[in-house]
């Protein structure tokens, strides 16, 4: 990772409150595929780099034995507040703070491309047990929409090479590649938010950072199929991989 990669990655405390309100949870049909291979049983689940929770909420009501592992402290605390129940420890994909062969699955929402990824491979391969699954996971914008490519254009295009086209070395096996497409439901200002907590808007210099978020003002009040609305559909193709500890 270079050193602009490794300050755009723990940029998200600056903006955990908008991380928060702005993005998007993870569809039901995507953890169902995630899980698949896990029986009945009650899992142990590491949630690496989780954020705010986003990914970790949906685990948690699910029954599962949770436990949460971030970088950023404002993100954790976030984190805290809203699963107060649920084990939340500072440390990162590189040096996770958990003993060997500690849980069943280790998921990966959305951050997969921040990590050291030789680094991370072994000590997800230490913590998990044998036969533990690693899965990853990605909310990416369908563009196929007018107003979603428009957003784009303001914003940056979707099509993540890391989601589309991620390898995972030994010893994880068998590695499978799911979509699910689906919509979220978000207010205006919620996009808004959506865009402020992007880590290439926050570490812009500040008269960039103010453009792009007026620009993206000017398009829910302008376009057609935002002007006037109190509600967007946002349309998204969940990107996953699914792969086993040999």
């Amino acid at each position: 990772m270079t050193a602009e990669s490794d300050r755009r990655s723990l940029s998200f405390g600056a903006e955990a409150a908008a991380y928060e309100r702005g993005r998007p949870s993870y569809p039901p049909e995507a953890i169902d595929w995630l899980l698949a291979d896990s029986g009945s049983r009650r899992l142990e689940v590491l949630d690496l780099g989780a954020g705010t929770g986003k990914l970790t909420t949906r685990l948690v009501e699910r029954g599962l034995d949770v436990v949460a592992v971030d970088p950023i402290p404002e993100m954790l605390d976030l984190l805290r507040t809203s699963l107060p129940d649920t084990p939340a420890l500072l440390g990162t994909a590189e040096e996770i703070p958990l003993p060997d062969d500690s849980v069943d699955a280790v998921l990966v929402a959305q951050a997969w491309h921040w990590f050291d990824e030789t680094r991370a491979v072994k000590e997800i391969a230490r913590v998990l047990r044998p036969g533990g699954s690693l899965g990853l996971v990605w909310n990416n914008r369908d563009e196929r929409l007018g107003w979603v490519k428009d957003l784009g254009d303001i914003i940056g295009h979707e099509g993540d090479p890391w989601s589309q086209s991620v390898e995972l070395p030994a010893p994880f096996t068998g590695v499978e590649r799911h979509h699910v497409e689906w919509t979220s439901y978000l207010t205006p200002q919620a996009l808004i938010d959506l865009v402020a907590s992007r880590s290439y808007c926050i570490t812009s210099p500040e008269r960039v950072r103010a453009r792009t978020l007026d620009r993206v003002r000017e398009l829910l009040t302008t376009h057609p199929a935002l002007a006037n609305s109190s509600g967007l559909a946002l349309p998204y193709v969940t990107v996953c991989v699914r792969a086993t500890l040999a």
